[in-house]
């Protein structure tokens, strides 16, 4: 949905010529009568340039009689938050359309200055006018424990970081409240919740940014009047403390699990309540982890039309996609946009096709520069609402937020334009260019097989190149240091990867052997090969030398024993830079199996069992679901490129979460790895696999490995989409291979198509079809 008063937005029109407008002996001119935050603009410009220059603009009330001016000046007119920037008269002048938009064109100049030690230049002739096309641009950044950095900044950080935000056109930060799901204290606070809630509230409105609050519905049950006023007290207290709230965002699920009926009548109640200390805030609400029986009642209730709730969210776990909701949701509703920019897998917008190897060590809040997949993200979805605010656990996701805000301002602008501004602001002139490149490489090194990805040795000899010549401020820089981090982890499990693989070819070879040189021989000699030395420990160890220095820069999180990470998933991966990249713990196992064996043929028997696992026999087929390379039979879907959220597409997905009693006491490493990783399909879509080319005359027998994250929901197989090849079952557990006869009816025309579905209806992440090898065999 574009803003009502973006119809007079101007294409950005810099019109630039080959001199510089040398700025070391600027001022800052604001008018006499300047209110608080435009003085809190021209302080943002003043601080900001010395910071990166060390040269002091003053800020004055009239225009100095020699030396360039960057003069504020903030009109009343539409559209809101619009600004005019120009280069005149040996100095430059910013027009903002309101306040916020003499901000907005202050973080546009800063982002176009060539700002370095004792040097600022602006390009001579510049001159744009432009006004935002959403109007709700912003980001979630909660101060709890589970986020893999906020949870360490003081009030001075975070400000710092809010300043950020708005010079990329941000406009409003969305915080979190001091009950959500999550550990009530981190060893990192620097305030309680509630104290720095509050001071983020008051840092935020100094700047006039709009402050939303992801606010959670905890409690067990809202039919129960007592848990209702519990409910209303507990909010009260934030209600009460915080000095700027504009807008409460409660999700429907991830967490809470209420039904509609008693979750809206809640929250009118608690709309109420909040009015009376914010008379103008709003009310928003989402339908996360409905069930299908919820969302149609939600949906009844919207048909309603309760006058006290302002706006719907669209963000993880909805059961439609983003179109169908809006179709479903009253126009009287806008929906705003709730865009994971965070993870990397078991999240709404996965990577694609991601590597095992990556998805293993990096894991699911690693470091995550995606700029052009966050740009095609952005141009499926926003059309359909009138803003967003990210959901983030912490600053990996900081070139994301960057490229939303820009985005959200012009959905013209390419990622690339972005990335140039980003590396210009951050890192300086001098190694923009580069570093803009080197962000696009980090996103490029996720792409395809990783063993075949060159370009990752490539981008770690430019980083490096760049890093052997950096200044101090530049090594000290804690974005530089997040780029080094990510070439050299990626490069590290790259090496890993060729190593460990190489040695499991050898032991394979050993196996292959077995019949002459005998079962023990060949057991020794695969054990051998698999306990070689781990490679790449000098770029490990560059690993830990740079987790330290950016938790001493941004307070990152990189391990849980060294720096108190609440666990591995949230970020910490210098814990699990090591994991296996081979089968050596599967086979390990096997060989202590295979030598307790009474007689050398049962040994040798099962040694060629163990080589020819994946062998579907004569007339028969297989697939390795969960290997882009090796599934011939799966019919993929359209992809990220049209489905992000994998709403229509099979996804590749791990399961490598899965540990204790609900899993048999197993771990994943005590599967082969093609059980580490599967296909799944989401929500209620089925998963399918075309036979062609099948013999008539033949009968045929299914195996198949259900696997995945989470024991639920059950499963069904279906041939041909009538005959039913098993009902709804839980899947075994620990993991286990099932046979099925395929009745011969489904396979006299040559041609079989096999589903897999799980429940349907459910209300949850949508995951649970999880299939990590089918083979077809034949009788």
């Amino acid at each position: 949905m574009q803003h009502p008063l973006t119809r007079v937005l101007l294409p950005l029109c810099a019109a630039v010529s080959t001199l510089a407008l040398d700025l070391r002996q600027a001022s800052i001119v604001i008018n006499p009568q300047a209110k608080p935050r435009e003085r809190m603009t021209a302080r943002l410009i003043a601080e900001e340039v010395e910071k990166r220059t060390h040269l002091r603009w003053p800020i004055v009330t009239a225009r100095p009689a020699s030396g360039p001016s960057i003069s504020l000046t903030t009109r009343a007119m539409p559209p809101a938050e619009g600004f005019t920037v120009r280069a005149e008269g040996g100095g430059i002048a910013i027009e903002g359309n309101d306040e916020r938009g003499t901000l907005f064109g202050a973080g546009w100049l800063l982002r176009q200055l060539n700002l370095d030690r004792l040097t600022a230049t602006a390009p001579d002739g510049l001159a744009v006018t432009t006004a935002p096309r959403y109007r709700l641009r912003g980001h979630q950044i909660g101060y709890r424990p589970k986020v893999n950095s906020y949870d360490g900044w003081t009030p001075a950080q975070m400000e710092q970081y809010f300043r950020d935000l708005i010079v990329f056109g941000a406009n409003a930060v969305e915080l979190i409240p001091p009950r959500s799901d999550d550990d009530d204290d981190s060893p990192h606070f620097t305030l309680p919740k509630l104290d720095m809630m509050a001071e983020a509230s008051r840092i935020l409105d100094s700047y006039g940014v709009d402050v939303w609050i992801w606010y959670p519905a905890m409690d067990k049950d809202y039919s129960d009047p007592a848990t209702v006023e519990f409910a209303l007290r507990e909010w009260e207290t934030v209600y009460k403390r915080l000095p700027r709230i504009d807008a409460i965002f409660v999700p429907g699920g991830d967490p809470g699990h209420t039904q509609p009926r008693y979750l809206m009548a809640l929250l009118e109640r608690q709309t109420q309540l909040l009015r009376k200390y914010h008379p103008k805030a709003q009310m928003w609400v989402s339908p996360q982890s409905f069930s299908r029986e919820w969302l149609d009642e939600f949906i009844e209730i919207l048909r309603k039309g309760p006058a006290w709730l302002d706006g719907v969210v669209y963000g993880p776990q909805v059961r439609v996609d983003l179109a169908e909701l809006r179709k479903l949701v009253p126009a009287r509703y806008p929906i705003r946009n709730y865009p994971d920019i965070t993870h990397s897998r078991h999240c709404q917008f996965p990577v694609p096709g991601w590597d095992l190897a990556y998805a293993i060590t990096e894991g699911r809040e690693v470091i995550n520069p995606r700029p052009t997949q966050m740009t095609r993200i952005f141009e499926l979805q926003q059309p359909h609402t009138m803003g967003f605010l990210t959901y983030s656990e912490g600053v990996n996701d900081d070139v994301n937020k960057a490229v939303w805000s820009a985005l959200g301002w012009n959905p013209e602008t390419r990622p690339e334009a972005t990335l140039r501004e980003f590396a210009r602001y951050f890192f300086g002139p001098r190694h923009a260019g580069d570093l803009a490149q080197a962000l696009l490489g980090l996103e490029r090194n996720w792409s395809g097989p990783l063993l075949a990805n060159q370009g990752v040795e490539s981008l770690l000899q430019r980083v490096r190149a760049i890093e052997q010549t950096a200044p101090p401020a530049l090594l000290a820089n804690w974005r530089f240091q997040q780029i080094l981090y990510r070439a050299y982890y990626d490069a590290h499990v790259r090496r890993r990867l060729i190593a460990e693989r190489a040695a499991e070819q050898q032991a394979y070879e050993a196996l292959e052997r077995a019949a002459e040189t005998g079962a023990g021989a060949a057991l020794d000699a695969a054990a051998r090969a698999l306990a070689a030395p781990p490679a790449s420990q000098d770029l490990r160890a560059r690993l830990g030398e740079l987790a330290e220095a950016m938790f001493q820069s941004i307070r990152a999180q990189l391990s849980v024993s060294r720096y108190r990470a609440i666990a591995t998933e949230r970020g910490a991966n210098l814990d699990t830079s090591g994991m296996p990249l081979n089968n050596r713990i599967w086979l390990t196992a096997r060989f202590t199996v295979i030598r307790q064996l009474a007689t050398e043929p049962e040994r040798l028997r099962e040694i060629r069992a163990l080589v020819n696992r994946a062998s579907p026999g004569p007339g028969g087929y297989y697939d390795d679901l969960g290997d882009p390379s090796n599934q011939p039979h799966v019919v993929p879907g359209p992809g990220f490129q049209d489905d992000p959220e994998f709403r229509r597409s099979r996804l590749i997905s791990f399961g490598l979460r899965g540990t204790g009693a609900a899993f048999g006491g197993r771990n994943y490493l005590d599967y082969p790895m093609q059980w580490w990783r599967h296909a799944e399909a989401l929500h209620d879509l089925e998963l399918t696999l075309d036979y062609p080319d099948l013999d008539p005359a033949a009968a045929y027998r299914l195996r198949v490995v259900y696997t995945g994250d989470r024991t639920e929901p059950r499963v069904r197989a279906v041939a041909n989409g009538t005959v039913e090849i098993h009902p709804l079952m839980a899947r075994p557990v620990p993991f286990a291979p099932l046979e099925f006869d395929i009745p011969p009816a489904a396979t006299t025309s040559g041609r079989l198509r096999l589903t897999f579905h799980r429940e349907k209806g459910l209300g949850d992440a949508g995951r649970g079809m999880a299939v990590s090898e089918v083979w077809l065999l034949r009788k």
